[in-house]
């Protein structure tokens, strides 16, 4: 039996094609800055998102703490949603590495309302409070609802936190979901902040790797701090070749993942089932288990039964998140799936 996973996009595979240029690819020690594909990579992603420099991370986890350890340092804030990523599943890696303090801002619409800003800003020369110097966005955001904000409102909360002296970061794990549904270049995005990171391994269907860009002292300051926690790898050509192949051709394709989850959520819907707020929405879709007489554990338990994998992100809340090894013809069995377990 076929299963439909739809537990996230980290899950895709290679294609055939991509296979063979990872195959093909030339290598070098990229400790050394000698593997050509890796570097082919940097200068096409930092040129892609106008910053001077970039560089190769294993994951969107360490492309984030990078920048960070970069540009912060211990003692002092960062300002960050409590529904980012960075706040809710990385583990804390800004604190236990960095020494960074976490300041918590209201994101439930996706990103904090620029008014809040100010009043977040703690370097105030108040002797009781740490320096706020850093300012951590993330579009598209992945746990209110995978919704890409809008050009005009992250413009608007990234110039106010720059205007306050703040670094501004991205977690653009999903950015190019977010370009492809706006319809507009990732340049409109990062312009507006000092620092990027963005993922190959999810929609855009690479196995691994993130990509940190930014001015080149902070991507050179990045890259020591890569050595330093362990990331500094050899030959990675073979993965980097993936990478660019995956920015070069499978960006426009995002639009096949959201036409999905807007499909499977219409479905969801005429099925009675519970589905989270749709604004926005790109290739997520989010919803609640009604039925009492299954756990949430028993629900996933059946739905695997019947060949839906699914990821439970909440007491009663269910992520389901399209990508390239779905297709159309799944969705209408995924929503039949779950409408006839929730009764």
């Amino acid at each position: 039996m076929r299963l439909i996973d739809l537990r996230s996009d980290t899950v895709t595979r290679p294609s055939e094609e991509m296979r063979e240029i990872m195959f093909a690819a030339e290598v070098g020690d990229d400790v050394y800055g000698d593997d050509p594909s890796s570097n082919e990579l940097a200068s096409y992603a930092a040129e892609i998102t106008g910053k001077e420099e970039a560089l190769y991370a294993c994951s969107g986890t360490m492309g984030n703490l990078l920048a960070f350890a970069s540009v912060g340092k211990p003692g002092e804030s960062l300002l960050t949603g409590t529904n980012s990523h960075i706040w809710t599943d990385e583990v804390g890696g800004f604190s236990a590495v960095t020494g960074l303090c976490p300041y918590p801002l209201n994101d439930r619409e996706g990103i904090p309302d620029v008014s809040e800003l100010a009043h977040a800003n703690r370097a105030d020369g108040d002797i009781h409070h740490p320096e706020t110097t850093i300012l951590a966005l993330e579009n598209t955001h992945n746990f209110t609802g995978g919704g890409a904000i809008s050009p005009e409102k992250f413009a608007e909360v990234a110039r106010e936190g720059r205007r306050l002296g703040f670094h501004v970061h991205l977690d653009g794990a999903r950015i190019f979901n977010a370009t492809v549904y706006h319809g507009v270049d990732v340049k409109v995005y990062t312009k507006e902040v000092d620092t990027v990171q963005f993922c190959l391994s999810k929609g855009l269907g690479a196995p691994m790797g993130s990509m940190l860009c930014g001015t080149r002292e902070v991507i050179e300051r990045a890259r020591k701090w890569r050595k330093r926690i362990g990331g500094g790898q050899r030959q990675i050509g073979i993965a980097a070749s993936a990478g660019l192949y995956a920015l070069k051709n499978n960006i426009p394709r995002l639009a096949e993942d959201h036409s999905n989850a807007r499909m499977l959520a219409d479905l969801l819907q005429k099925g009675n089932v519970e589905v989270e707020n749709t604004a926005n929405m790109t290739n997520m879709v989010f919803f609640k288990i009604k039925s009492e007489r299954l756990t949430d554990k028993e629900f996933l338990s059946f739905c695997k039964e019947k060949g839906l994998l699914l990821k439970v992100v909440g007491p009663r809340r269910v992520r389901l998140v399209t990508h390239m090894d779905v297709y159309a013809e799944d969705m209408k069995e995924a929503a039949d799936i779950i409408i006839g377990l929730m009764d």
